[in-house]
């Protein structure tokens, strides 16, 4: 007892001692820092206490009507009442078990993945659970009724863009990627010119394209549904990004482990899947993770083309005239929502990063 005592008192000046030594070295170590950081407290101490008060102290939480938020805070009753809308849309109430039972069919296949070791199990598992929930979804199968695209909407649809624009755009941005560092004139040319044109315009403008001018490629009669239209549009503007990041991992991989793929007898798509892109690609999370966060930041564009994601769905909802002036729970609803789907992307990638951190120390 007298030895872990004797611990106790020696370390827990230390720690004190060491949390002083880190503000002062980090926070106050100049004027100029100094004054920043007192500057940073000022605006903390300016901004987050009103927002508290407004938020939950004087905050109305029960209720179903208007005339329940009457203390002068937020009115969380709005976004209570609204929440149906704001996660499914206009999805049939009696049909939203069937995207209920999606996310939780996610979150098994998330579970899943931590006891499976075999690479090619789970993307066996991730290409079924897509096919699924697009079953699931629209219907008009095994019994399901039909529901249309355009009565898909809110955090439902905004998940959905963003899911597929990644997943579809990545095998392409591969592709691309190799295809610029190709040493085939044609091929280098051709995906050169796609990149840089795709990139030279912004995603309002393929959004257009692909709801105006695609259909126009189609004989007479054939229809295309606006949803599927959008996700093309947004899965190719995406493989441009994604193989300007790949590239960037492709050059940062040393001469000598092409040599050495080359010396063991590789053939090029062995040496590029087997020794190259991987490296490659674990140098890339970060900026692939980027591309990911602002790609699901970005859904909330298809509104122009008349579909209605998370935040179309507020505007929609601060628009009913029962409900005018509570527009502020309901973007700040979107906010948390927003920052949580990142902040969980940002996160996955940094264990990404560890769990595929080869480097020698």
């Amino acid at each position: 007892m007298a030895i872990f005592q004797k611990v106790e008192a020696r370390t827990a000046p230390n720690s004190t001692k060491g949390f002083v030594h880190w503000i002062k070295y980090n926070l106050f170590s100049t004027p100029l820092n100094a004054a920043l950081t007192l500057l940073g407290i000022a605006i903390l101490f300016w901004v987050i206490p009103p927002f508290i008060k407004w938020a939950y102290i004087n905050a109305d939480f029960k209720g179903t009507t208007r005339e329940d938020c009457n203390s002068g805070g937020a009115c969380w009753v709005f976004v209570r009442m609204k929440i149906d809308m704001f996660m499914y849309g206009f999805y049939p109430s009696a049909e939203r078990w069937r995207v209920n039972t999606i996310y939780g069919l996610f979150f098994i296949l998330m579970g899943s993945f931590k006891f499976l070791k075999n690479p090619w199990v789970k993307v066996i598992l991730m290409h079924v659970y897509f096919i699924a929930g697009f079953i699931l979804v629209r219907g008009d199968m095994f019994g399901l009724t039909y529901v249309p695209t355009d009565k898909w909407g809110g955090l439902m649809l905004t998940i959905l863009v963003a899911a597929v624009g990644i997943v579809s755009a990545f095998p392409l941005g591969v592709i691309l990627a190799m295809g610029r560092q190709s040493k085939l004139p044609i091929i280098k040319s051709v995906s050169v010119t796609y990149i840089e044109f795709i990139r030279g315009v912004p995603l309002i403008t393929i959004l257009f394209m692909s709801s105006i001018i695609l259909p126009l490629f189609f004989p007479e009669g054939v229809t295309f549904d606006k949803l599927l239209r959008a996700l093309i549009g947004i899965a190719l503007f995406e493989a441009a990004y994604i193989a300007e990041n790949i590239r960037g991992g492709l050059q940062s991989i040393p001469k000598g482990q092409y040599e050495a793929a080359d010396a063991i007898g590789f053939s090029y798509w062995q040496k590029m899947f087997l020794i190259i892109l991987p490296q490659a690609l674990k140098v890339a999370i970060p900026n692939l993770v980027g591309v990911s966060i602002a790609l699901f930041q970005d859904t909330t564009l298809v509104l122009i083309i008349g579909l209605f994601d998370l935040l179309a769905m507020v505007r929609l909802s601060a628009a009913d005239s029962y409900w005018l002036g509570y527009e502020t729970e309901g973007y700040v609803f979107v906010t948390f929502i927003f920052w949580f789907f990142c902040y969980s992307m940002s996160n996955f990638s940094q264990k990404l990063e560890k769990r595929f951190n080869t480097n020698l120390r």
